[in-house]
């Protein structure tokens, strides 16, 4: 399915079209540091041999020492070269625009919607929090088939609330989301979670950068802008990022990116009604990567905000569990983003 056509040079009117498809495009960038990075894991294997075979006296392992280190330089120039050329030659071609989209938003309402499962102590503060914003004209609600009381106290503190009774994030994502375009009061859709991680006052960041791209996706990689004990180790910190890095690598000039896991985004309404289609609910924790990854791929305007991140209320039940559920979630997105996402669905 095609989204996007010829972007207008009418920077006055309501909402421009999407970006031209970076369909066709070669990831020369993608591919390049995947080389290098895979050279250099090489070369330093066949580098540690080395005091091994020393210290044990395995003099067998010379020539493997040296067929490591000097074979690992093929893929590491092969990377070096495919980098150069993506940057040199393509990266004006692969730039989304000539120019800053700047557009005015004359309907600054906001529909909120917040995923939720287990979260009956947090839910409705998290409600309460966003509904008292100036902008915000509703909050829903999207239970994953929670088993406490998040759907009662949701619904108390004044949500429009609704229960997702397929498991799995990203079908709670996709259901908040589906659930939001349906009203056509507001043009700007807040998609955030209900533990309280995020807050309110942030919708004033992201309405910031709204005029400048389809999606804003909340960053939590400024550190002056997160609390210090969250459940955001530094390991799944430095991760977000690396991954982040790898999305950006794949859509050369399309965005700037250090946060693939965050939740908190702005999104144009009209520019989900064309997204929603394309995503696959079925993808689990690493919905967030797959969502941004399918957006840069057929032509929605990308920027990222700085956004302030807290502890959770409650017990993490996501890729934040521990460092090692965090591994496994980054190495999905890492697939998805480099394979492909057709066989990722849980």
């Amino acid at each position: 399915m095609e989204l996007a056509t010829a972007r207008t040079d009418d920077q006055s009117s309501s909402r421009p079209v999407f970006e031209a498809s970076a369909k066709g495009h070669v990831p020369l960038l993608l591919y390049g540091a995947l080389l290098f990075c895979i050279g250099s894991l090489v070369h330093l294997l066949g580098v540690c041999i080395g005091p091994i075979r020393i210290v044990f006296q395995i003099h067998a392992l010379v020539r493997v020492e040296e067929a490591l280190v000097w074979y690992s330089g093929i893929p590491i120039v092969l990377g070096i070269g495919l980098i150069l050329a993506d940057i040199v030659l393509f990266y004006d071609d692969k730039r989304f625009g000539k120019s800053l989209r700047t557009i005015a938003i004359a309907n600054r309402n906001v529909t909120v919607a917040l995923t939720a499962y287990n979260d009956e102590d947090s839910i409705a503060d998290a409600v309460r929090d966003f509904l008292a914003h100036r902008d915000v004209r509703r909050v829903i609600v999207v239970s994953n088939n929670s088993v406490d009381a998040t759907f009662a106290n949701a619904k108390a503190a004044g949500a429009v609330t609704f229960d997702e009774l397929s498991p799995g994030y990203g079908r709670c994502v996709f259901r908040c989301l589906s659930e939001a375009v349906a009203f056509d009061d507001t043009d700007l859709i807040v998609l955030s979670e209900g533990d309280r991680t995020f807050r309110a006052m942030d919708i004033e960041k992201l309405l910031a950068y709204a005029p400048h791209a389809d999606i804003v996706n909340g960053t939590r990689t400024s550190e002056l802008m997160r609390e210090h004990a969250t459940q955001l180790s530094t390991f799944m910190y430095y991760g977000n990022v690396f991954v982040g890095k790898l999305l950006e690598a794949k859509h050369l000039g399309r965005g700037t990116i250090t946060d693939v896991g965050t939740t908190y985004k702005l999104c144009h309404r009209d520019a989900l009604v064309a997204l929603l289609p394309l995503l696959n609910p079925a993808i689990n924790l690493e919905f967030n990567a797959h969502f941004l990854d399918v957006a840069l791929e057929n032509g929605a305007l990308l920027v990222e905000c700085p956004i302030s991140f807290y502890p959770r209320v409650g017990i993490s039940k996501g890729g934040n569990i521990n460092n090692l559920r965090g591994f496994s979630v980054g190495m999905k997105m890492m697939r998805g983003i480099i394979f492909g996402w057709k066989k990722q669905a849980a």
